[in-house]
């Protein structure tokens, strides 16, 4: 089967399933935007795996939300899976001159930058912080903040002194320890938290995917460690910290 065959047996199913199936019926944009979303940390969770078989399958999954989705907006007559293709064909071509046109770039950054330029030059976007949505989650959103102040020049030089403002505002959430108010100590964990987000941007690391492997290294040390002290005979629960931090120790080391 071809590609084209494939992709036109994907949009016969949608409709097949929109019509006949009780559940497709019922669904909106707002019920299906969820789904959607999960669909994309699960990519993400493969691709973080390097599992290509699994990411097979999600990405199988996050292409049916996009046929799917397409569908929705054919059926009110505000744009057909076409108009999407065709969208973001001719807004990637646009926004690559270095490979479509005449111009010469020769880093990621200034591609970026020079992304940042087409979208205000060419497709009307206003503001330095234009199109950022609310509903990104956190970290995503403070890089994609960053990102735009960057684009006119808003930003460190370099990594050290990111570094430097991050040392900063972990001195500034210290001297609020002691006797600080509780939301001007949250409001000083959101700077800390904030230059991370500039720190990972500027070793090109992405925070969140990071933050999840971080949880993930984590999970599996503390089981590991529990493992190794049940084939001591003791239990984790009944350890004292110090203990429990040999453990954890001997777990890293076991990796």
């Amino acid at each position: 089967m071809s590609l084209d065959e494939a992709l036109v047996e994907l949009d016969t199913l949608a409709r097949r399933l929109r019509r006949d199936c009780p559940w497709d019926r019922e669904q909106t944009a707002r019920t299906i935007v969820p789904h959607t979303v999960e669909e994309a940390y699960e990519v993400a969770d493969a691709a973080l795996a390097d599992d290509g078989p699994k990411l097979v399958d999600e990405l199988g999954d996050l292409l049916f939300q996009v046929y799917f989705l397409s569908l929705l907006l054919e059926e009110q007559g505000r744009g057909t899976l076409e108009e999407v293709a065709r969208g973001i064909h001719d807004k990637l071509v646009r926004r690559h001159p270095h490979v479509f046109g005449d111009e010469q770039i020769e880093t990621a950054g200034a591609v970026r930058s020079r992304w940042e330029r087409v979208k205000r030059e060419q497709e009307g976007r206003e503001g330095i912080f234009h199109d950022v949505p609310e509903s990104l989650p956190a970290l995503i959103q403070a890089r994609k903040v960053q990102r735009r102040a960057a684009a006119v020049g808003f930003e460190y030089p370099d990594v050290e002194s990111a570094l430097a403002d991050l040392d900063d505002e972990l001195r500034e959430l210290r001297a609020e320890l002691p006797d600080g108010a509780e939301e001007r100590l949250a409001a000083e964990l959101g700077d800390v938290l904030f230059a991370c987000v500039n720190v990972a941007r500027r070793i090109g690391a992405d925070p969140e995917l990071e933050l999840r492997q971080a949880s993930r290294r984590f999970q599996q040390r503390v089981e590991t460690a529990e493992r190794l002290a049940a084939a001591e005979g003791k239990q984790w629960v009944d350890l004292d910290l110090a203990d429990q931090d040999r453990y954890f120790d001997l777990a890293k080391e076991a990796e």
